[in-house]
């Protein structure tokens, strides 16, 4: 099994346990995986595809997907913030997928 395989396979369950959905829109759906396996291979670690890693999984824990923002996010927007995740009215296409604000503070140690 493959990177994206195994990504994709994690994300369903991760999911699933969370009451949410996967993105339904299938080519964005595959885009993100393939973001997070290439982010796998080139770092070592799932970064967020939507975000700059800094390539050191110190200063990156909080975008390891699924981030340290996605519940937040699909609680109050529907969606996270790359749309890998959303919830059910989203996922029923009661809603559309809509950009929302980032989250994460750049000013973090290593952006200083």
């Amino acid at each position: 099994m493959n990177w994206y395989e195994r990504l994709k396979k994690n994300a369903e369950r991760n999911a699933e346990k969370n009451q949410m959905y996967l993105c339904p829109e299938p080519e964005q759906l595959k885009t993100l995986i393939e973001g997070l396996a290439v982010n796998r291979e080139r770092y070592g670690y799932p970064s967020c595809p939507c975000r700059i890693s800094t390539g050191t999984i110190e200063n990156d824990k909080d975008i390891i997907c699924p981030c340290d923002y996605r519940t937040l996010d699909v609680v109050e927007f529907g969606v996270c913030y790359c749309a890998l995740y959303v919830n059910k009215d989203i996922h029923e296409g009661k809603r559309p997928i809509e950009p929302i604000p980032e989250r994460r503070h750049t000013s973090n140690n290593w952006a200083a």
